[in-house]
Parts: structure tokens; sequence; C-alpha cells
């Protein structure tokens, strides 16, 4: 990259970086700096323990700096937080020019350089607590400045909230936005209360294949990759659901399994085409004991991660303090429609569909069906946690039939601020009427359904050894992430989120440039000036203003170059 494609900053950055190779100081050492205290743990301990602080190391990013004659302040940001330190030139210097401090402190260092601080603990006149540098080490080089978000008397002002670059330059939102790390420590705390549940529950936390021959376990749109070894396609994982089933008919006193799983799919506030879900499989209970169990990990997450079962989102706030409302599905959407599934065929059900507005065709069958009005008209209604349970057979082709209504299945779903977080069933585990719900998902491939199940007839041949009756529930840990840290969207709780690929605007090769009479060590400047097509700078109307920007540039940036002539610029766009 040459310094006509580099702003200004990164110029004076990268310029600072050769006269620190030039004072012998390496800007990227290889030892280790060994840190003894982060910046939570120096002010929390100062007022009880002073003279325990008396010698410190500590290591971080400058985040501001006053620059004030023979002594300076900037503020140090660490993994915990920030703090100020004192940097006095005649501590940190070595030399009778007193170099670290006059050259490379106060004109070599710049914001966003990462330092580490040799010291002791003090408070200021003004009744800061701060580190007293007695020695300043260079960790790494900031060559990009980063935003600048100003901060007085508590306000914020020109944060970086820009969606689009804080989900794509993810680690730039982490430095400028601290509070942005809160929500994955928050995270980590749920996911570790989830797996504390279910490993004290007695249940083995396994992994399953993320590439799979067959696309089991949910009905969705898989991505397709090609295994070129065996030269047969592959497709990445859905679900794990057929796999964690396998290992209770293997056995096992229950398993779970926090997977990635990938759907091809659409991608919006609450939606990531990958993402991640945890599943969990007990042998000889049934969806009753789950929704029991379910709530009570649920409220532990809670607890693990707020420290109170109530969690604000939005205008709402929910309580996850067990027990959660319970509603039969049919009851739910005969409250919010005033039409009763029970009983009525597809015909019925599709002409129900259009009479009220859904958007259904001729390829949906009966149980995408009742799942459109469901979705449309009720879902939104359940802002507090509530179980809707014994789902028509046609929505859960995996689902044990319900034990006293043939109609129905043993399977629940709980909602939360209106979005489905968990799925859970009485694990069906009769081979025959799993290869017959297998085949009813085929005919609705056959009809056009791009997510209906495929038949996975080795899952078929494990059942026929026989898998004990068994409850399994999966959740969403990105969306229940979510609701437990106020997090309007998804990405706001994925640390790199999928993004659509960032827009590259057109250039036009060197040689086109060149082509126009352009000698070819002024095309990076040309391209400087904001001109990366041909066509652009063909339609510049003023060649003399052209001529001086980039005379301005070429001595702006102390690249020496051959002098153009006016007549040379005018030569280029006529």
């Amino acid at each position: 990259m040459s310094l006509a494609e580099l702003s200004e900053q990164e110029i004076i950055r990268r310029n600072s970086l050769n006269e620190l190779k030039n004072l012998g100081i390496n800007a990227y050492p290889a030892p280790e700096f060994k840190v003894t205290h982060l910046s939570k743990e120096i002010l929390d301990k100062f007022e009880k323990s002073p003279e325990e602080l008396q010698e410190v190391v500590i290591a971080g990013r400058m985040m501001s700096r006053r620059i004030m004659g023979k002594a300076s302040f900037f503020e140090l940001q660490d993994a915990e937080g920030r703090i100020q330190v004192y940097v006095s030139r005649d501590d940190v210097s070595r030399d009778e020019a007193c170099t670290m401090y006059n050259t490379v402190f106060k004109k070599l260092m710049d914001i966003g350089d990462i330092v580490g601080v040799k010291g002791f603990v003090f408070r200021t006149n003004m009744g800061e607590i701060s580190v007293h540098a007695k020695e300043l080490v260079m960790l790494s080089k900031s060559l990009r400045p980063l935003p600048i978000v100003k901060e007085k008397d508590g306000k914020v002002f020109d944060a970086f909230t820009d969606p689009e670059l804080r989900y794509r330059q993810r680690y730039l939102d982490l430095i400028v936005n601290p509070q942005v790390k809160d929500v994955f420590i928050k995270r980590t705390k749920m996911i570790n209360a989830i797996r504390q549940f279910y490993t004290e529950m007695g249940c083995l936390e396994v992994e399953t294949p993320v590439l799979q021959a067959i696309p089991g376990g949910a009905s969705a749109r898989p991505f397709i990759t090609h295994h070129n070894a065996l030269d047969i396609p592959f497709y990445l994982r859905i679900a794990n659901e057929l796999y964690l089933k396998r290992l209770i008919v293997g056995g096992f006193n229950g398993v779970f399994e926090f997977s990635r799983n990938f759907r091809n799919e659409g991608m919006d506030r609450t939606h990531n085409p990958e993402f991640t879900c945890m599943e969990v499989y007990v042998p000889y209970k049934d969806y009753l004991w789950m929704m029991d169990s379910t709530e009570r990990m649920i409220e532990a997450a809670a607890m693990a991660v707020n420290g109170t079962t109530k969690a604000p989102f939005g205008e709402n706030e929910v309580d996850f303090k067990r027990p959660f409302k319970r509603v039969k599905m049919s009851e739910a959407i005969k409250e919010y429609t005033g039409f009763d599934i029970t009983g009525k065929s597809e015909e019925e059900i599709r002409a129900f569909c259009l009479s009220i507005g859904l958007n259904v065709d001729e390829t949906m069958g009966k149980g995408k069906l009742i799942d459109e009005i469901f979705g449309e008209k009720c879902e939104s209604h359940y802002i507090q946690p509530t179980f809707i349970y014994d789902y028509p057979v046609e929505m859960s082709p995996l689902t044990k039939m319900h034990r006293s209504d043939p109609g129905l299945t043993e399977r629940f779903e709980l909602f939360v601020n209106g979005k489905e977080v968990a799925n859970a069933y009485s694990e069906l585990n009769d081979p025959i009427d799993q290869l017959n719900r297998f085949k009813d998902q085929l005919a609705l491939q056959e009809r056009g359904d791009d997510e209906a199940m495929f038949i996975d007839y080795d899952f078929v041949r494990a059942l026929e050894y026989g898998m004990p009756p068994t409850s399994g529930m999966g959740i969403g840990i990105d969306r229940l992430c979510m609701f437990l840290t106020n997090s309007p969207s998804i990405q706001d709780v994925l640390l790199f989120p999928q993004m659509k690929p960032e827009k590259v605007a057109t250039v036009d090769a060197d040689e086109k440039f060149i082509e126009l009479g352009i000698p070819a060590d002024w095309v990076a400047v040309v391209r400087k000036a904001g001109y990366q097509t041909v066509e652009a700078l063909r339609a510049v109307e003023n060649p003399n203003k052209l001529h001086q920007e980039l005379s301005g540039l070429n001595k702006k940036m102390k690249l020496g170059l051959k002098t153009l002539s006016p007549d040379e610029v005018k030569s280029w766009i006529k």
C-alpha cells in the first residue's frame, strides 16, 4: 500500500513507526510482558490496601491523553475498564535528552497504541486514583486512528453507533464501546449456567458432526457443500437431534450439546443463518417433565446473568421466575382468531387462512398452515414466558403421539417476547411410525416444500434396535441471550454476525490511467485525490483546480514526484 492511498493520520502513524525503529524501539516486541494487576482490581483495592499497590504492572490501550509540559496524563483501557496514568518526564526518561518522554511519549505515541506501564498507585490532588509511571513500554503501535467518542459529565457524544460498522468491525466496536463486552460476558455466564445445570443433572456433554450426509432433525433449508475425498454432497448441520437420539439408543443416561447450526434461510432481527442451539435428551422422561426442568434451567440462567429473574427487554419487563404459563396450541389459536383447528381438514384450514388474508399456497401442508396461523395471529401476544403445548401431528414429524388425543403430539414450545425460544417433545421412538412420518415429509418435498425433512434410514435403523421413552428439548442460545441482555437484535449477541459482502467501489486498473498519459508514479496520487475511474477523471470541469490539488498532495505527502504542468493535466481530460 503506497502512502498516496493512506489518510493523513495513517501516514503520520507510519512515520512515527519508522522513527521508533530509528530510535531502536521495537513497536511490536516479542517477550512476555508480565501484567500484575487490572484496572478494576487497582480501583477496588486502593481504598482498603494501598500499601499492596506500591509496585504494579499494567497494560492496555491508550484512549486519551493530556500533555502538560514536564508531566502528562493518559487514560489506559484494559480488559476490565479504564485507569488514569501519570507520566513524569524525569521518571520515565533514561537520558539527558529525555527521549522517552519528549520524543516517544509526546510525539510518537498515539491514541489507540497498546502500552505497558510499571509504577505505583497514588491519588492525585483532584482525588483520582492513578498509576504513577516509572517505566513506559511500547507494546503495539496502532496504525489506524480510532473513532473519537467524546464524553462529558457522563454524556457520550459522537458515539460509534453505526450498526453496519459495529457488526462488520466488531474489534473496533469492542474498543470504543466497552459496554458491548458486557453482553458477551453475560452470554458466557448464561451458557456456563446451562452447562452446569445439565451436568449436575447427570447428563453428558457431547459433540456430533457438523457435516452431515443427510440434514435431519428439523424442517429447514440446508447449506450444501461437497466432500472432495468422498466425492459426494454434504450438508451443514441444521440440527443435531438425530445424532443425540442415536446416543440415547446407545445407552447414555442423558446427553446435551451446544451446537452451531446452519440454515439457508432469511436474515432479520431475530434470525441469523448460523446460530447456536443447545439440545438435551433424557431417557425415561416425557414432555411434562421437560417443561418443569426447562423452567428451572432458564430461571437459573437468568439469575446467573442478571442476579434476578427479571429482565427488561425494550418496553417490557420479562420475569423468568417459574412456573411459566401453559396454553394448548388449539386454545391459543381459538383465543386470538376464533377458529377451532380441532378436527379440521387441510382444505378447511387453508380456506380459513385465505379468509383472514394469510399468504399461503398449495405447497403448504396442514402443519405449515397451522404454523402460519399461529405465527401471524398468536405469537406476538406471549410476552411473558409461556409454554404452548399439544401440537397437531402434522406439525411434528419427530414427536410421539399424544397419550390421550391421537390427533395431537406431546410437544411444547416456549415463547418469550412473542418469539419461540425452546422446542421440546416426548420423542417418537416407534420406528414404524417414524418411517411413515418421514415418508409424509417426502411427499411434501415432492409438492415443492424445500424445508421438508429428508428420510434418514440409518436413524430409523437405530430406532429399530430400541430407544427408551425419551424427552428432548432444543433452546436457541442467541435468542435467549437477546432477552436476558436487553439486546434488540440477534447481531448484538453474536460477536461476528453474518453480513453482506462489504461494498467495494468501482476502481479502474492502473493501466487505464496510464493510457491517458498519466505517469505511472502519479496514478496513486490521482486516486488519492478521489478519482478511482477514468470516467470520473474525464468528468473534471476545472483542470487547473485538479492540477493544484495534485501538486498540493505531492508537496504535503513529501512524495518528491516530478512536477506536472497544467497543460499535462489538461491533456488527460480532454
